[in-house]
């Protein structure tokens, strides 16, 4: 794709990203997208067909793939638990911060009034999950009842219940703030000798 179709196709990714997240999709229209882009309709339906094809756009692209996820927590000189708790701070953050991944989420919880089928989102968190709690397994950190795969999958699915539960009360900014009460609450059901629970994302700040 040429630098030119691809800058299109971004911008008009991100209009719709941040029209999603505010309005919904039911609330926006390829008008709204239009207007916010700067683009016209001819490249809405050039570049993604109609409505529903930026809305999958959105999920697969921005919120589905979690950019970055697995690599970046590969660091095998950190405990795999405490990379565990900085991963969970790093989508937290993303979910009250980044309009991509806040229209993920909010297209994905509408996804019965969108008429196309968006990729379910939790498969690659969940794996990761999954990987490092069996890192953990390895290495004697977990506790002996704590089976890596079905772990991981509740423990997906009950942040993103915590952090719509919580945006929904206190709106996205308190996410951060309110995981650590979450992870003293899970993390030493986890642990195979309780230790205390990190409250900052770890890892995530040593980045280069």
């Amino acid at each position: 794709m040429q630098e030119r179709a691809r800058a299109t196709r971004r911008s008009l990714l991100e209009a719709a990203a941040c029209l999603f997240a505010q309005q919904g999709y039911a609330g926006t229209s390829v008008n709204d997208i239009c207007a916010r882009s700067g683009r016209t309709s001819g490249s809405v339906y050039f570049h993604y067909t109609n409505k529903e094809g930026i809305a999958l756009a959105v999920v697969r692209d921005g919120f589905a793939t979690w950019h970055g996820l697995a690599t970046r927590y590969g660091d095998r000189t950190v405990p795999p638990l405490e990379r565990l708790v900085a991963l969970s701070y790093e989508i937290a953050r993303a979910l009250s911060e980044d309009p991509l991944t806040r229209a993920g989420a909010r297209l994905w919880a509408e996804r019965d009034t969108i008429n196309v089928r968006l990729p379910d989102p939790f498969v690659l968190w969940t794996t990761a999950a999954t990987r490092l709690l069996a890192q953990a397994r390895s290495s004697g950190q977990l506790a002996a009842h704590v089976r890596p795969a079905p772990t991981a999958r509740t423990l997906v699915r009950a942040f993103f219940g915590f952090c719509a539960t919580t945006e929904a009360l206190e709106g996205p900014h308190a996410l951060t703030g309110r995981l650590a009460d979450w992870w003293n609450l899970t993390l030493p059901s986890l642990q195979r000798d309780a230790r205390p629970v990190p409250t900052g994302p770890g890892p995530a700040d040593r980045r280069p």
